[in-house]
């Protein structure tokens, strides 16, 4: 892959932490979970359309953005792990226009690995929280997070030198730019849902260690397998399950899990 050290001071992981560490989050999640709601929509990726739209919000963030992978022509950015993998997109309900994605990878056959494991195995110096120590069929890797540039800003930030510029104050709310930080948030929530009903007890992240710090915040607690190491720039390993995930979330995340659960669980159980 064609990435560089540039990540770690990308808008993509600054602006949310940032937002996520200067809120007080006792009393504001409650107003977060509320305008979540209101304006974004957690979707499923259900049929090969919305996984198109995964792939270029993919390709729009680390391809046209960030160029970090070469421009592909078709616009979608795809790896060899999409093929092992189920989607998650927030839509932006106002405009119908898909904000994020993530995805979740899994191991449907004894012979796949995950991300981690072909690329960052040595990374994980935790013995006990190894993904050899866990059921092939139980273990996956949330990945490939992306929230695109007009949604993690809101018009009071101001960057320069990433290439986009601040959302037009004329298409956007100040309610609904309130709640864009937190799409993130929204996406590991998706993340854990479609994981918990496919059976995963167990799942690994690589991730900027200011990410993982900032979604302490919310009751978020991914734990801490290794040291950081240059991989799509500075990252590490981390891992969390159901009950880290459910048991730590702060009351006004509760209520926004709550809500994006049964949104996820409903389009799966359409599926059956």
């Amino acid at each position: 892959m064609n990435w560089n050290k540039r990540l770690l001071n990308t808008p993509i992981i600054g602006d949310i932490t940032k937002k996520i560490a200067s809120i007080k989050v006792n009393h504001d999640a409650y107003n977060i979970a509320e305008h979540f709601t209101q304006f974004l929509e957690p979707q499923v990726a259900v049929n090969n359309a919305l996984k198109e739209e995964a792939f270029k919000i993919r390709h729009n963030v680390y391809c046209e953005e960030l160029a970090f992978e070469e421009i592909k022509k078709e616009g979608q950015e795809k790896d060899e792990f999409d093929g092992q993998s189920i989607f998650s997109l927030i839509k932006h309900k106002p405009s119908n226009a898909y904000t994020s994605c993530v995805r979740v990878v899994k191991i449907q056959q004894e012979d796949q690995l995950l991300p981690i494991e072909k690329y960052c195995l040595e990374s994980i110096t935790n013995e006990e929280l190894h993904p050899k120590n866990f059921k092939r069929s139980e273990i996956c890797e949330i990945s490939r997070l992306a929230v695109k540039a007009d949604f993690r800003r809101r018009k009071t930030d101001q960057f320069k030198g990433s290439g986009t510029g601040v959302i037009q104050e004329a298409i956007y709310s100040e309610i609904e730019l309130r709640c864009f930080p937190f799409i993130a948030i929204g996406l590991y929530m998706a993340a854990a849902t479609m994981a918990i009903d496919s059976g995963i007890k167990h799942a690994f992240v690589m991730m900027e260690p200011r990410l993982a710090r900032s979604m302490k915040f919310v009751g978020i607690k991914f734990q801490p397998l290794g040291e950081p190491i240059e991989y799509h720039g500075l990252r590490a390993p981390y891992y969390i399950n159901a009950e880290i995930f459910l048991d730590n979330l702060s009351p006004g995340f509760q209520n926004l899990y709550k809500s994006i659960e049964h949104d996820i669980c409903e389009q799966i159980e359409s599926l059956n």
